[in-house]
């Protein structure tokens, strides 16, 4: 699994690009920024695994070439999670994000559920540049079978 290049607009190429945390971790975690970043990352996927769930996708500037992205931005699967040993943080999707942003340091959204503005699911949602409109690569990182 290698995650491709970015494409001249700085973007991943369109499609789902599946990693491993290390392979992510060590591909965009490459000045003390952007590990602080991650370990608030790490830290919302180590809740959502407790919680079942089985993928969560990484875009946004985070993935891109931009050098200090203000955050990160994704969506998890929803398939097969407890609801109940959730952190309700990474449920309260108000205007904003700000109890997860505090939290993680990035904000993260239910991948089945609908982005207001667009009515496409976040996941589809997430699959397209805001600027040009041009489709756009996502990083997919499995939590079954991977380390707590």
């Amino acid at each position: 699994m290698a995650i491709p290049d970015f494409n001249s607009s700085g973007n991943l190429p369109p499609g789902l690009h599946c990693a491993a945390w290390d392979e992510f971790a060590e591909r965009f975690g490459a000045t003390p920024y952007r590990k602080k970043l991650l370990g608030g990352l790490r830290r919302a996927m180590d809740v959502l695994k407790q919680a079942g769930c089985k993928a969560v996708y990484i875009d946004g500037s985070f993935v891109t070439i931009k050098e200090m992205p203000s955050d990160f931005d994704g969506c998890w699967d929803t398939d097969g999670v407890n609801l109940a040993l959730l952190d309700p943080v990474l449920m309260d999707l108000r205007p904003g994000r700000w109890a997860q942003k505090t939290k993680y340091g990035g904000e993260l959204f239910p991948a089945q559920f609908k982005e207001t503005g667009s009515g496409k699911t976040f996941l589809d949602f997430f699959s397209i540049d805001k600027g040009s409109g041009d489709a756009k690569g996502i990083v997919v990182i499995r939590l079954q079978g991977e380390r707590a």
